[in-house]
């Protein structure tokens, strides 16, 4: 592993300071979201993200709306490290790359197990293939100095590489029928931003009034309409008006986007859950998947970059680091909710997918610290 330059350090400290108080924010939320719908008021909480607003109820203005700024800066993280950063050549991507390959592979393999033979349900697959970065960096906050910087790279590496892959699913897989005039629309759109790149306009008011434009097309074509942050992410001059995005973007999706998407979405009555709850096949196929599909698939990802001669390890960690991370990344809160919400929206089955991402998610983060804490108390 190559050593990074002091400014691209600072940089990508900042980054993880970032989504580390992202993390600490969503968590609040979500536990507001949670209290919220078991009280007095819940049907007050209910009502609220029903709310139509214009054309569209409130916690869909979240998730289409909102979101779209979260994936935007994640994708404007994805360009920078590409160009320069931890993506940048093959020996820096293959660790991170294949070991969010087999993150990916294994936990859709294990949900399809439990529900390949039930179709109502069977559209969940993609719910335990992303890794939680704002979650996952918040809990290997809670061990400071114990962690090395390095392991943090890592992660960070290794889900932002997760996070494009689950974009990818969701343009591919979670799009029920595709419009043909707004999709043209959008097209030219993106050819005009791409033109206005190459003729050096750098006025990042140029950039987002294309950007809610093309937000607008997208909405019609049934492709879910966050991929036109990702499309604009890679449209806009990186080097100035990118950069520019994306510090000014940071504080709003830490400070609102998450706790918005977090309340929106971590609403769930706990009232009427069972012991047979925990039995379904949603259930069980997404617990397993996140607590041991995931570190499973990253795990051997990472081992068999490196036994090729691919990669190696970054300098201070050793497979403990890894196995630690691995466990870490069955925190699949953001994009699990969010993949829950665009394949069962409105249904019974979406509480399944919340009750299980939650189950998931914590256990996940408990073992991973655990891990991690013993690594770190027996050096």
């Amino acid at each position: 592993m190559t050593t990074i330059p002091p400014r691209r350090l600072a940089a990508l400290l900042a980054f993880l300071r970032d989504q580390t108080a992202g993390g600490v924010a969503l968590l609040v939320s979500a536990l507001v979201a949670l209290i919220w719908s078991n009280a007095s008021g819940a049907d007050n909480y209910f009502r609220l993200m029903a709310l139509p607003l214009g054309f569209l109820p409130l916690d869909l203005w979240v998730n289409d709306g909102l979101m779209t700024l979260f994936f935007l800066a994640v994708s404007l993280e994805i360009r920078r490290e590409i160009t320069d950063g931890q993506l940048a050549s093959r020996r820096q991507i293959a660790a991170p790359g294949l070991a969010a390959l087999g993150g990916m592979v294994v936990p859709a393999l294990i949900y399809a197990g439990f529900n390949l033979t039930h179709p109502a349900t069977a559209r969940g697959w993609a719910v335990p293939v992303a890794t939680d970065i704002a979650f996952a960096l918040a809990a290997l906050s809670v061990l400071g100095r114990r962690v090395p910087v390095a392991l943090k790279v890592f992660l960070t590496a290794l889900a932002i590489i997760d996070d494009l892959g689950a974009i990818g699913v969701i343009a591919v897989f979670y799009t029920p029928r595709l419009e043909l005039l707004p999709l043209a629309a959008a097209c030219a759109i993106c050819a005009g931003l791409y033109a206005l790149c190459r003729a050096g306009v750098r006025a990042l008011w140029a950039y987002a009034i294309g950007g809610v434009a093309l937000w607008a097309c997208v909405l019609r074509t049934g492709i879910h309409p966050t991929i036109a942050g990702v499309a604009l992410a890679f449209l806009v001059p990186m080097e100035t008006t990118g950069h520019r995005l994306e510090a000014g973007l940071g504080p709003w999706v830490t400070w609102l986007v998450l706790p918005l998407f977090g309340l929106a979405n971590a609403g769930l009555r706990l009232g009427g859950i069972t012991e047979g709850d925990f039995g379904t096949s949603v259930m069980l196929g997404i617990v397993l998947a996140l607590v041991i599909g995931k570190p499973a698939g990253v795990f051997t990802g990472t081992w068999i970059a490196v036994r090729l001669g691919a990669a190696r390890l970054p300098p201070g960690l050793d497979w403990s680091h890894i196995f630690g991370a691995a466990i870490l990344c069955g925190i699949g809160f953001t994009m699990s909710l969010f993949i829950g919400d665009l394949g069962f929206h409105g249904s019974p089955i979406q509480a399944e997918v919340k009750l299980a991402v939650f189950t998931a998610s914590s256990i996940s983060a408990v073992l991973g610290i655990a891990v991690l804490a013993i690594r770190g108390s027996s050096t």
